[in-house]
């Protein structure tokens, strides 16, 4: 039996591997640092241990996100 042909997918012009890599590796190093603020409670070890990761997780979300320019 013949099938119908499948529809056509349109292409995405931007460069989908990078963007999912990027995204990848984003992902990657935002769950490390939750896991070592996760440690440094249940450590009781507050301060720049706590912090730095926090920070960075912080400007690693921020990165992603376009600002308006209004």
């Amino acid at each position: 039996m013949n099938q119908p042909p499948a529809p056509e997918q349109p292409e995405n012009t931007s460069s989908s591997p990078k963007f999912n890599r990027e995204k990848l590796i984003d992902a990657f190093f935002i769950g490390f640092l939750i896991g070592i603020v996760i440690f440094s409670v249940i450590k009781s070890t507050w301060g720049l241990v706590t912090l730095l990761p926090l920070f960075l997780i912080y400007k690693l979300l921020k990165k992603d996100k376009p600002r308006d320019s209004r």
